[in-house]
């Protein structure tokens, strides 16, 4: 038995618990944040046997895409006399951070 742990964008996790349970997969969803970008995630727990952990990671990759956005920098800590003028960056968002780890004992209760 494994447990896949996938860190998805918030605008993703909607389709990926969709997709995963047609599927058959069972899934709880966990909402989290991003600690660089401040922004919404979700972190989705899919427990699977060993030869479904591929097609779980096939569900993710084609609903978990990675793209690009223009985000306003959180301004650092100034000095009372300084001024911040932020500007937008364009950064990488989305995508999937996934891990598989092996499960000692399962039970469902």
């Amino acid at each position: 038995m494994k447990l896949v742990v996938a860190i998805v964008h918030a605008d993703d996790a909607g389709p990926c618990v969709t997709s995963l349970t047609d599927a058959g997969h069972e899934v709880t969803r966990l909402n989290t944040s991003g600690g660089f970008l401040q922004k919404g995630n979700a972190t989705l727990l899919v427990g699977a046997a060993a030869e479904q952990v591929d097609a779980v990671i096939a569900v993710l990759r084609s609903r978990a895409r990675s793209r690009n956005e223009y985000l306003n920098p959180v301004p650092p800590m100034a000095e009372p006399a300084e001024f911040f003028t932020p500007f937008p960056v364009e950064v990488q968002v989305g995508g999937a951070t996934v891990f598989v780890l092996d499960v000692e004992r399962f039970e469902k209760l």
